[in-house]
């Protein structure tokens, strides 16, 4: 586990609203199309596809905003591809790297979110996943960093003290 303050990023996305149960839908396939798109539109792809959550709180069956979206180097002056583009600013974060089956992806978020609530910290209304292996053939291959948004007063309380500081080392190990 780490407490992360992420960078802005560009990102070529695509947006829906959509429920926990139709997640399937896009699994593999709008990702595919967000890189032939940039590779088309010549932009320079820096990183791993993100799965973007907006308003996701926990409730399975409350609809929710989801950007799946490829970073990429700048935003070009001109696009004119099937996407949107966009600049996110940074992002304060609790992050845990899970392996394995997307299946098993709750007992992380678990562990995530008994971190925040130990700590009090203040969770921002976005969570990412970034897809650093995909393996559709071994999905025990998967590799997948979960981000749970917080506030910046919450990455700074934790990032100040030194208890706190010491016990996201420990679970790291």
């Amino acid at each position: 586990m780490q407490i992360k303050e992420i960078k802005p990023i560009n990102f070529l996305f695509f947006r829906t609203k959509t429920k926990v149960s139709e997640l399937g839908r896009y699994v593999g396939i709008v990702a595919r199309e967000l890189y032939r798109d940039a590779t088309l539109n010549d932009l320079e792809i820096s990183g791993p596809v993100y799965w973007n959550y907006f308003g996701f709180d926990g409730d399975l069956a409350k609809e929710f905003t989801l950007e799946i979206a490829l970073p990429v180097a700048e935003i070009p002056n001109q696009y004119e591809g099937k996407f949107r583009v966009k600049h996110e600013d940074t992002f304060y974060c609790v992050s845990l790297i899970h392996d394995g089956s997307w299946f098993d992806l709750p007992s992380s978020y678990e562990k995530l979110a008994g971190f925040i609530g130990k700590h009090q910290l203040k969770m921002v209304a976005q969570n990412r996943e970034l897809y650093i292996n995909m393996d559709f053939n071994n999905p025990t291959a998967n590799v997948t960093e979960i981000q749970i948004g917080i506030s910046a007063d919450s990455f700074l309380k934790v990032t100040k003290s030194p208890v706190v500081r010491n016990e996201v080392i420990q679970n790291a190990n």
